[in-house]
């Protein structure tokens, strides 16, 4: 396995040391983990260029209604975890 040096600012060194955290790991874990959040962000974006090809573009309306959808299940989530 290829090594690589890795520079971490003072304050996160001494917490990775102070709570024994494998560093190593860690870090590959959130590599790994970025990766797929952009590849998701990326694939996210092609589905919705194919839409867009498919259906064209969107109009102020459906905008509007779609706004309001998200609106809706924004309050519904804030009520329901209150």
């Amino acid at each position: 396995m290829p090594r690589m040096q890795v520079y971490l600012p003072d304050d996160l060194h001494a917490a990775v040391k102070e709570h024994g955290f494998p560093a190593s790991e860690m870090l590959q874990k959130a590599v790994r983990e970025e990766i797929r959040r952009l590849e998701l962000i990326k694939a996210g974006e092609e589905y919705l260029e194919e839409l867009r090809a498919e259906v064209g573009p969107s109009t102020p309306e459906s905008e509007a209604w779609a706004e309001e959808i998200v609106g809706q299940i924004v309050r519904h989530s804030e009520q329901t975890a209150s």
